[in-house]
């Protein structure tokens, strides 16, 4: 009853005129950001820090939440529409998203995605709300040893996550690692395989590797086939965009379980929401009802990853303003801005500051709203993208890529990295060697080798570490009881034919 008596207080605070209007220009800029490919939450959130510098503590921090929050919306937009992820959690909607736009179904993919948002979102500003400090202590139990253990459960679906073939898929994933071990080693500092190049003693930046990956490589495909028209022919309303009675059905249960999961993983230190949204996007891919169809174009593999990659950036906030902890480069970011304005977030944070904390846990509520208005408002708008023809498609995509993968970098060795990732995507997919493994591979390899290696600097070497406490003893288990799994069916499946053989050749001997 107490946290409803605050949170309606807080309301009183969101819905004040100015932060009302603070709220409503950070849901808009930060859907504009997340739909840029090249920017991001971070680079999005610390370029635009300078705008709330006038502002009191109260409406620059709601502010900044708004656009953090909103950018989740956004970098689904160009991932569906033009197949380049605006940042990285969107990375696992294109992998439905865009397929569902190319079977003429744009609107739909948009609508799934931005309800799917809106209700990871609410799940988790409403867990926030009643649990925050619960859950940020939950946050602490993760240390180098239990991360380790759920990046590695984590990283041994990848290889048959997505495509047909487990064989090419733990190629790619292996592709994926392999790069993220470019650059300076990540506990001891000294550089390796960087070739004698000081472009890649920074190791190889995601955002042109991804943008060439799925956006020039998409270029190339479009190039092949000089006679297809790939345009879209649809009515540009939202009534057509809305979804039936029967997909709203199938969106609800995946949207719900990555909300869940999401949120638990936004508090953990150092996942964030990328994590979040290949996790939901796993979980739905093995218990689904439609799983097999997963990677093909419908809801639930959009519903799943944005439901996720939402409630993640909700649950980032219960360690930063509990604990004073950011969970991802963003939270830093805002941990920043908090600073800077003379806030403390820790334990006290809550009892000293209830004006501002329980105002900004309103304004979240107020912001997921006003971004799901404005984005649902604006799908005829962005379908018209698709109507465009390929000949016209195709300089636009390349200078949008060009300007991603410059605007990342500030220099012309992103243009060339993402280039060539370009050219080596599209024959990976010419090939049916699935892309998504190898960027998820390549995002979760850094910091599945930092938990691991602080794991073994903690043991003194002992993988024994792992089995020593409870949550990572778990995740342990399963891991090897998910590794095991498929041996044992193909030693029943062995096991069953060479018994049905015995018995076909003593039926033979018997009829003789």
């Amino acid at each position: 009853m107490e946290t409803f008596i605050l949170l309606m207080q807080g309301f009183q605070t969101a819905l004040t005129i100015q932060n009302f209007l603070a709220a409503s220009i950070g849901a808009l800029l930060g859907i504009i950001v997340g739909a840029m490919p090249g920017i991001g939450s971070l680079a999005g959130v610390a370029l635009l820090l300078p705008l709330t510098f006038k502002f009191n503590p109260v409406t620059g921090i709601i502010m900044l939440s708004a656009i953090y929050y909103a950018n989740m919306y956004g970098g689904s937009f160009s991932s569906i529409l033009i197949n380049i992820p605006g940042d990285s959690p969107a990375v696992m909607t294109a992998l439905d998203g865009h397929p569902m736009a190319l079977k003429g179904k744009p609107g739909k993919a948009l609508f799934t995605a931005n309800l799917s948002s809106f209700i990871g979102g609410t799940i988790g500003i409403i867990i926030l709300t009643i649990s925050g400090p619960a859950l940020a202590r939950l946050g602490l139990k993760f240390g180098p040893v239990e991360m380790a253990a759920l990046l590695m459960v984590a990283m041994t679906s990848l290889s048959w996550l997505v495509g047909d073939n487990p064989t090419k898929g733990l190629v790619s994933t292996m592709i994926g690692i392999v790069l993220a071990t470019v650059g300076f080693d990540i506990v001891v500092g000294t550089p390796r395989f960087n070739f004698g190049s000081l472009h890649l003693l920074g190791g190889i930046s995601f955002i042109p590797l991804v943008i060439g990956m799925f956006g020039f490589s998409q270029v190339l495909q479009m190039m092949e086939p000089r006679d297809k028209n790939d345009s879209v022919d649809q009515k540009l309303t939202i009534k057509d965009s809305i979804l039936s009675k029967e997909e709203i059905k199938r969106l609800l249960p995946p949207a719900l379980r990555s909300s869940f999961l999401g949120t638990i993983i936004g508090i953990l230190p150092g996942a964030g929401a990328t994590t979040g949204s290949f996790l939901g996007y796993m979980l739905e891919k093995k218990i689904g009802k439609n799983k097999d169809k997963m990677g093909t174009g419908i809801v639930e593999g959009v519903a799943s990853c944005e439901a996720a990659n939402n409630a993640a950036a909700a649950g980032a906030f219960a360690p930063l303003l509990s604990l004073g902890i950011p969970g991802s480069g963003t939270g830093a970011v805002l941990l920043g801005g908090l600073l800077m304005y003379g806030l403390s977030p820790g334990p006290l944070l809550f009892q000293n500051e209830p004006e501002f904390t329980w105002g900004l846990i309103a304004s979240l509520y107020v912001a997921n709203v006003i971004t799901l208005v404005v984005a649902l408002s604006i799908i005829p708008f962005l379908i018209k993208i698709l109507k465009v023809p390929t000949r016209i498609m195709v300089p636009i995509i390349t200078t949008v890529c060009i300007m991603g993968a410059y605007s990342a970098s500030n220099s012309l060795y992103g243009v060339l990295l993402m280039l060539g990732a370009g050219f080596v995507g599209f024959h990976l997919s010419k090939n049916n060697y699935p892309i998504a493994p190898l960027l998820l591979a390549f995002v979760l390899a850094p910091t599945l080798e930092r938990d691991f290696r602080r794991s073994f600097l903690i043991s003194d070497g002992s993988p024994l570490i792992f089995f020593q406490k409870p949550i990572a003893a778990g995740l342990m288990i399963f891991l090897i009881l998910t590794i095991m799994t498929p041996l044992f069916k193909a030693l029943i499946r062995r096991i069953r034919r060479s018994d049905k053989t015995s018995d076909s050749a003593k039926t033979a001997g018997q009829t003789k």
